[in-house]
């Protein structure tokens, strides 16, 4: 299976009901596949940073097997809306 940005994007957007999601495929800068995200989900709400990690992680995780490196941002829209007002 080859991960593409947008397949990331679309299951990110679907399984963890995201608001916003931002997929940089950063592979041109390394030797093997790596991927920068942005994720904004209602569903981080209340929970801490490495609950939120472990979320994405678990939604990707057949692609993760593909991936060398992977960098990873998770807000909530209320994180999201206020980090955009600055």
């Amino acid at each position: 299976m080859t991960v593409t940005a947008e397949h990331i994007r679309e299951k990110l957007t679907k399984d963890l009901g995201a608001v916003h999601v931002d997929v940089e495929d950063t592979t041109n800068n390394r030797c093997t596949t790596s991927f920068k995200v942005l994720v904004v989900s209602p569903q981080f709400q209340g929970k801490p940073l490495l609950q939120r990690h472990r979320m994405v992680n678990t939604c990707l995780a057949e692609e993760m097997k593909e991936i060398h490196a992977f960098e990873q941002k998770t807000l909530t829209p209320e994180q999201w809306d206020k980090q955009n007002a600055q």
